[in-house]
């Protein structure tokens, strides 16, 4: 079996008023592409916030002394 890695491309686009979504990608015509679509919810935008933030979440001895002790 042959394995390859893909890259996942993130776009915040608006529906037009026909029901289309028009992005520019960087994939040369013809090329197939698989597409998700998922309406956009403030429901965990601000947990992302946090967790882009900081890393300072994982950096702390107390945890680390548990896991490397598993």
């Amino acid at each position: 079996m042959t394995t390859s890695t893909q890259t996942a491309l993130k776009y915040d686009a608006e529906v037009n008023r026909d029901g289309r979504v028009e992005l520019t990608v960087p994939f040369p015509p013809g090329a197939h592409v698989t597409v998700f679509v998922l309406e956009a919810g403030e429901t965990f935008s601000d947990l992302l916030k946090a967790a882009e933030s900081s890393l300072d979440f994982w950096n702390n001895s107390m945890d680390d002394e548990d896991w490397n002790n598993a």
